[in-house]
């Protein structure tokens, strides 16, 4: 385990479920290779505060990399509406982006 992941861990344990705290935790999850776990955490992250714009990106990405396109495409649509709701241009370039990207792809 990662010195990283591990001090992340013992923070969640210890109660710390601010947003950036769970998002550190898919993402470290995420670069490991940990690609299931990492998905799982950010529905938790999701589950906890749903208004949190920057997890759909990666989720998205999380999800496109376990070849769940359905899935990712889900998690850019769901982006979009948080990102716009909060006023956020340029994370819903990103998520309209990475969402058509995929889409060409599936096709």
């Amino acid at each position: 385990m990662s010195k990283r992941l591990e001090a992340i861990q013992k923070m969640l344990a210890a109660g710390n479920r601010d947003p950036f705290t769970l998002y550190a935790h898919a993402m470290e999850l995420k670069s490991l290779g940990r690609l299931d776990e990492s998905l799982a955490a950010f529905e938790v992250l999701r589950a906890e505060h749903p208004a949190y714009v920057p997890q759909f990106l990666l989720a998205g990405g999380v999800c496109e990399s376990l070849s769940r396109n359905t899935d990712a495409v889900a998690w850019y649509d769901a982006g979009l509406v948080v990102a716009k709701k909060a006023g956020d241009e340029h994370a819903s370039s990103e998520l309209g982006a990475a969402r058509t990207a995929l889409l060409a792809r599936m096709e």
